[in-house]
């Protein structure tokens, strides 16, 4: 059983691709840029558990809040389910396909078995489309190759993960209400919203304060590290391509500010734009000198990643704040 007419969403972004999909059923077709931006996106944080095997960089708001600030501020219904029964799990998602609708899973991307290049993340998405006796067909990003399959076993392991950012067999669906949206006023109230998210944060790992903290952080992380070349190569690897930390987010969340620019022509835009083409770029370079650390095991790599650190802090901070008065 596969849905006809799928129209699967391309994207970068995990969370944004499998939404997409979603909305594209609903006839609802956005950029990427536009749907991170929309779902108040922009973010930031600093993770380290003694649980995990090294600490987190994320460059987003928290797992499952994106989709949730876009059926918000598009005046969609957003329905969120889980449930302990990995049966029952699959007996829900398997009925709404039956019936023709597109599902969002959250996953642990270890499982799946068309990643290439497997590693726990429980905070991964994923659109279910169609199944057979064997197989699960999802639409994931680009990069782990669109329109995918994994075996139904491996689908369950993925959805039951337990551990960090990990829900219990979560899914959802989106609905049209009778209510429609008008994009530059959802435009302008998701920027004011993700603004002063960002430059309020409850706990310094967060925001440009976690950006602040993380520049001493890895530092103790470099000096503490069991294994740099793993640690530090995998966490620029996420950083730059897998859509967890900052340089990837900082790209759409530039190019959402030229797109709203174009379509609101607020200078305020414009400027903030103009910043996160700087910002992008120097994220760009972290990821770059986490990489070199993993090749070459020198700390003068991990000095440079910190120093660059402090001026993204302050600069994401004032472009955020110049945001909130828009």
């Amino acid at each position: 059983m596969k849905i006809e007419n799928l129209k699967p969403y391309s994207g970068e972004h995990c969370e944004t691709t499998a939404t997409g999909t979603l909305l594209r059923q609903l006839d609802i077709d956005l950029s990427e840029p536009m749907l991170f931006g929309l779902g108040e996106g922009l973010g930031f944080i600093f993770w380290n558990m003694k649980t995990m095997d090294f600490p987190f960089i994320g460059g987003r708001v928290k797992p499952d809040l994106l989709t949730e600030n876009i059926a918000k501020n598009l005046n969609l219904e957003l329905t969120v389910k889980e449930t302990a029964s990995t049966p029952k799990a699959w007996d829900n998602v398997k009925e709404l396909i039956d019936k023709g609708q597109v599902v969002g899973l959250k996953l642990d991307c270890f499982y799946l078995e068309y990643f290439s290049k497997p590693f726990h993340f429980a905070g991964h998405y994923a659109a279910l489309y169609g199944y057979d006796n064997e197989n699960a067909f999802l639409v994931d990003t680009k990069q782990q190759g669109g329109q995918v399959q994994t075996s139904l076993k491996s689908l369950a392991l993925a959805r039951a993960e337990k551990g960090p950012m990990s829900s219990k067999n979560l899914y959802y669906t989106l609905h049209t209400t009778n209510k429609s949206f008008d994009l530059k006023t959802a435009i302008v109230t998701a920027i004011r919203n993700n603004a002063t998210e960002y430059i309020n944060p409850p706990i310094t790992n967060i925001g440009y304060k976690g950006i602040l903290k993380t520049s001493t952080e890895i530092i103790k992380w470099f000096k503490t590290s069991k294994n740099i070349e793993h640690e530090f190569g995998t966490s620029a690897m996420l950083m730059e391509k897998a859509g967890t930390g900052g340089a990837l987010f900082r790209n759409l969340y530039r190019d959402f500010l030229k797109e709203s620019y174009e379509l609101l022509k607020l200078e305020k835009l414009k400027t903030a734009h103009e910043a996160f083409v700087e910002i992008a770029a120097l994220w760009t370079s972290v990821s770059g000198l986490f990489d070199k650390v993993s090749q070459t095991k020198d700390i003068k790599y991990i000095q440079q990643a910190s120093d660059t650190l402090k001026i993204i802090s302050e600069k994401e901070k004032k472009t955020m704040e110049l945001l909130s008065t828009i």
